[in-house]
């Protein structure tokens, strides 16, 4: 299962703010498909049905099932620049795999 780091969850939550959106809202992962098969974060109101849903300190994140299943063995990390919007990484969990 995906985990999350600190940092994420401040980011996480840091993105709510200002947005019109309910207190169990998240930040939704999906993977796109096509030949270069990339993810795709976005805030979303509440998970589509077959969502995992992964909670920690009041920030929820919602994978899709192939999202989920590629991202088993990933931390959900976040660098925070002083201004701006923060960029989101997922290494490999050191022991998984």
């Amino acid at each position: 299962m995906l985990a999350l780091t600190d940092t994420a969850v401040t980011a996480i939550r840091d993105l709510m703010v200002g947005e019109d959106l309910p207190a169990d809202a998240g930040l939704r992962i999906t993977l796109k498909s096509g030949d270069d098969a990339s993810l795709e974060l976005s805030l979303a109101s509440a998970p589509r049905p077959g969502d995992q849903v992964i909670e920690k300190s009041q920030a929820r994140v919602f994978l899709d099932p192939a999202a989920a299943e590629l991202l088993s063995d990933r931390s959900l990390d976040a660098d925070v620049p002083p201004t701006g919007h923060p960029v989101f990484r997922l290494p490999r969990r050191s022991g998984a795999g």
